[in-house]
């Protein structure tokens, strides 16, 4: 049995390679190909979550089990805000074959979905992203954009600045892009291609109106009372689209709370991703549109980015 950390992970990646592995398991999900029963959720100490996740698929030959803490104050005590692992089983015998890092495994496969989303619904010729967020998942989001776009200005915002400047200091180092930080973030998306937000916020993290041609990957809200985007945006937004409409229904906040004010209805979402990958359903036509992706995850996903990772110590 193998077990590989955050160091063995980042020494593995190649972000592009992973996108593409899962963008393959996308399409497995909307074909009904896999396994992926709604997380589990147990909360302890107040604010805190965890979280159970198994995943199968039998067209994939994978079967794994991922588990998550979630805990909001940690930042405060210089701990993850996420924590958790990853356990890969052989799919012929059901042994275990590896336990991985489940944090950062989650901020490569968060930024890879959010990858696959901005290739398929972002302007091809997108080259400013916007981040609202500063945490440990806005990493992975940001390499995931730049391996599917040619971007060469970020800007940057976050409800403790220090950590906006910080991320911007260590994303211009790492990409050689302009970067720019501001205090509000409404003015962090005027003028940019491609937000994405990904914060712990329970109410809007801005409320202007998005421009015509934006693409936005929210990824924060992860449950029904945390609403990361206006109303407004669900409203404007030409295509909505998801992983999983049942999870994202019944999991986050920014669309069941716009579904009790009666402004948003399942029916209203364009397509899951999965079927935007197999061709079932187009992503963007159009160079005006505004479309939105709206992630709440998949542990299949978890599982197939495990099996990733486990297959490159292989060869």
């Amino acid at each position: 049995m193998l077990y590989l950390t955050e160091k063995d992970q980042q020494q593995l990646l190649n972000m592009r390679e992973v996108i593409d592995e899962v963008a393959e398991s996308l399409k497995a999900f909307s074909e009904g190909e896999t396994e992926n029963p709604l997380r589990y959720s147990i909360p302890f100490n107040e604010d805190n979550r965890y979280l159970v996740m198994p995943a199968l698929s039998d067209a994939l030959k994978i079967v794994g089990l991922k588990t998550v803490t979630f805990a909001p104050k940690n930042p405060e005590k210089g701990k993850s805000t996420i924590s958790g692992s990853v356990i890969l089983s052989d799919y012929e015998t059901g042994e275990t074959l590896s336990v991985l890092d489940g944090g950062y495994l989650t901020k490569i496969r968060t930024g890879a979905i959010s990858g696959v989303a901005t290739k398929y619904l972002s302007r091809e010729n997108a080259n400013t992203l916007c981040v609202i967020g500063a945490g440990e998942q806005a990493e992975g989001l940001i390499a995931a954009v730049l391996a599917v776009r040619n971007i060469n200005t970020i800007h940057f915002a976050s409800r403790t600045i220090e950590k906006a400047e910080r991320l911007a200091k260590q994303t211009k180092d790492l990409y050689d892009v302009n970067v720019e930080v501001f205090e509000d973030a409404n003015q962090t998306i005027e003028g940019t291609d491609i937000v994405v937000t990904a914060t712990n916020s329970s109410t809007p993290v801005f409320d202007r109106t998005l421009d015509p041609g934006v693409h936005l990957n929210a990824v924060g809200s992860f449950k029904p009372d945390m609403q990361e985007l206006p109303t407004e945006s669900m409203m404007v937004a030409n295509k909505i689209v998801v992983e999983s409409t049942e999870a994202a229904m019944e999991e986050t906040g920014d669309l069941k709370i716009p579904e009790q004010e009666g402004v948003l209805t399942q029916d209203m979402l364009h397509a899951e991703l999965g079927d935007i990958v197999a061709g079932r359903k187009q992503g963007r036509t159009d160079e005006k549109e505004v479309t939105l992706f709206k992630s709440v995850g998949l542990a299949i996903v978890d599982i197939v980015v495990a099996n990733y990772f486990y297959k490159k110590t292989q060869k």
